[in-house]
């Protein structure tokens, strides 16, 4: 059932339903939180809850349309890219990827966006929500009910919509079809206009406790209790970051790797080599880039944490600790924030869509100087 799909976050699933059971829905909800926490999870066990109607026959063809995520009123919308197939007047939306929404909702509620970048067979693309989305999600949500009750729509990601798409979106947040309901499921709010976020309900998400990723470790994926404990603690409140730990190779390994020969090459002021590593990391797609940069910032923050010999303040994984044994006393009070305001930067010009090489090769000679600072 949907709503076993959530893990954890037993008191926000309860707020959810109850407001439900109670009729006293808002139009609109914003789930805020960070990647891997649960807002979809919640967000479909809501959805079940306001569209399980009937009784009988109708009762269990409804739960099998929830299931199979083809329910005629709940519709979703999330950031797409426009693939060399489609026509230059073309702008993509949702229902050109329905299928391979579908295929990997279904498989979990808990997915990233590199999972589905990957489904969506992108390259050097960034995945946006363009202004057709809204004005297609406009003309769904003006039919009828087909069941004759609510009609849900969950908004994955919407910070990622651009300017056109928002405004559409503000308009139908306005004047909302009849009883039609919006769950966005934002892990940037503050990207989000703020006449949208106004017109919201905000229900913050926290991190999953290690005690239920612990558990479902045990009981999902049959790990026993000593390794499940530290794959929870290293997961630091996501699922997807704890299914990542128990996968050798994963994409985490390499930025890891890359943050290992980054930190090596400044120190010793190698600029050759620190100029090869910017252009071979400036040669990865923008997202990925970004989630490259990401996961520095979270190894910087690691790294400081570390030096304070503070178990319960680290989450690390154990080759991520072989590395900061020798190298956290170089990220210090001198120096971590500005380490992660560069790196901070950094993120923010590449979604501009500025030049990646140049970026990276700027980020390596200012590591230069910032990890001479004591």
């Amino acid at each position: 059932m949907i709503n076993n799909m959530v893990i954890g976050l037993e008191e926000v699933k309860q707020r959810l339903l109850q407001m439900v059971r109670e009729e006293r829905v808002p139009h609109a909800l914003m789930l805020c939180g960070p990647a891997g926490c649960g807002k979809m999870a919640l967000a479909l066990t809501m959805a079940t809850e306001l569209l399980s109607t009937g009784n009988g026959q109708q009762a269990a063809n409804t739960q099998a349309m929830l299931q199979s995520m083809q329910h005629p009123d709940l519709h979703f919308t999330y950031p797409t890219i426009k693939l060399p197939s489609m026509g230059s007047e073309h702008q993509p939306v949702s229902s050109d990827f329905a299928t391979e929404w579908r295929e990997l909702l279904m498989k979990s509620p808990y997915f990233s966006m590199d999972e589905w970048m990957t489904a969506m067979g992108a390259a050097n693309q960034q995945a946006i929500i363009t202004g057709a989305e809204s004005d297609e999600l406009s003309r769904k949500l003006s039919l009828k009910s087909s069941q004759g009750g609510y009609k849900v729509s969950i908004i994955w990601l919407p910070e990622r919509m651009n300017l056109t798409s928002a405004n559409k979106l503000l308009k139908l947040l306005e004047e909302p079809p009849h009883q039609t309901v919006f769950i966005m499921l934002c892990e940037e709010p503050e990207k989000l206009l703020d006449t949208i976020r106004s017109r919201t309900q905000r229900i913050d998400v926290r991190r999953i406790s290690t005690d239920a990723i612990e558990e479902a470790l045990v009981q999902q994926r049959g790990l026993d209790e000593e390794t499940a404990h530290r794959v929870a603690r290293v997961s630091n409140g996501s699922w997807l970051r704890a299914i990542e730990a128990l996968s050798m190779g994963n994409e985490n390994r390499m930025f890891l790797d890359m943050f290992i020969m980054l930190m090596r090459l400044a120190f010793t002021r190698n600029l050759k080599e620190l100029k090869r590593w910017s252009e071979s990391v400036g040669g990865y797609g923008r997202e990925k880039q970004k989630r490259m940069l990401t996961y520095f910032m979270q190894q910087v923050r690691e790294n400081f944490m570390y030096n304070f010999h503070v178990p319960e303040l680290s989450y690390m994984t154990q080759d991520e600790e072989e590395f900061s044994k020798k190298f956290a006393r170089f990220i210090n009070e001198a120096n971590v924030v500005e380490i992660t305001e560069l790196l901070d930067r950094a993120l923010r010009d590449i979604g501009q869509n500025a030049n990646a090489k140049v970026v990276f090769f700027e980020l390596a000679l200012q590591m230069i100087i910032l990890l001479r600072k004591q």
